[in-house]
């Protein structure tokens, strides 16, 4: 049995009494209807503001996205230019290699290159779309790549520098100038009648007239072996040189140098005189290589102070 209750309700401004009857049922549909408005005006609230979170983070992630792609497309096409950069520089360094007497690299051992950076995959990738995450993962690829082709030209480089640098020293101590500017050449290497006791004998190096007093250039790097009088060649110096050659320097009016100085080329050592075993001013100029006499004519290839 549905019961019936009552509700009185009382005004005191007029006195006037009012009554309600509901049933419990009325009560109860009443009490439904308003939850059931209530329930929709907050499912509606929610999802309204859901859809405008929603929209809103849809903008920046598509903000996002482009920008990605933007920058996928601006990083590919700065790989592209250092690909075709690595490339040059491949051909450069086959040039360098042919010129300093070194073999070229293989291909494939190029194209591999060494070592390099490795990159961590970010875990970013794993909420982007499989495209963008694909084309991510290649730049990731192709940068360790690159990374491994730049060692490995470094490494290269520095091989060929070390080579370059060796055959530059060696260079710089092998006999390349004359040892005098101007003069005239006489008494040449190898044999000829002596100007004092007219006997037959070998010439082991070369005579330069010229003037007393002209400044003696040193034709490679060395370091002074004698630098005194000795009998012959009076006033004299010698030089050692690494490459295994050593020069003498005979007849001289004045010495610059002593015993254990290191000698650069083109540094003057002294200046043209006419002591010792001497008739006429000049210059006796030998050149040895592992002490055999040499021809000093074959390194004459630069003019003194040159």
């Amino acid at each position: 049995m549905i019961s019936n209750r009552k509700y009185i309700l009382h005004s005191e401004s007029d006195n006037l009494v009012n009554q309600w009857h509901f049933s419990n049922a009325k009560i109860l549909a009443l009490v439904s209807v308003t939850l059931i408005i209530l329930s929709s005006f907050l499912l509606i609230g929610a999802d309204y503001v859901s859809k405008v979170l929603y929209d809103k983070r849809l903008k920046e992630f598509k903000a996002n996205y482009s920008s990605v792609v933007s920058n996928i497309d601006k990083i590919q096409s700065r790989l592209k230019e250092l690909d075709q950069q690595i490339l040059d520089i491949e051909e450069k360094d086959k040039a360098v290699r042919t010129y300093a007497g070194m073999p070229e690299v293989d291909k494939d051992i190029r194209k591999l290159g060494i070592g390099g950076v490795r990159l961590k995959k970010p875990n970013v990738l794993d909420n982007l779309a499989p495209a963008v995450s694909k084309e991510i993962s290649q730049l990731h690829l192709d940068i360790e790549k690159l990374s491994r082709q730049v060692n490995f030209e470094l490494v290269s480089y520095e091989k060929i520098y070390d080579r370059v640098k060796g055959d530059i020293d060696r260079i710089r101590h092998i006999p390349s100038i004359r040892p005098v500017s101007g003069g005239f050449l006489n008494s040449s290497f190898g044999y000829r009648q002596d100007p004092i006791d007219d006997i037959r004998r070998f010439h082991q190096g070369q005579d330069i007239t010229v003037p007393t007093g002209t400044p003696i250039f040193s034709p490679a790097d060395g370091v002074v072996k004698r630098a005194y009088y000795i009998g012959g060649f009076g006033n004299h110096i010698k030089l050692k040189h690494t490459s295994g050659y050593s020069t003498t320097y005979a007849h001289l009016s004045k010495i610059f140098v002593r015993h254990g100085q290191k000698i650069k080329r083109g540094d003057i050592i002294g200046e043209t005189g006419n002591t010792g075993r001497s008739t006429a001013p000049h210059l006796h100029y030998e050149v040895h290589y592992r002490g055999t006499p040499k021809n000093p004519l074959d390194y004459f290839f630069t003019q003194a102070g040159n």
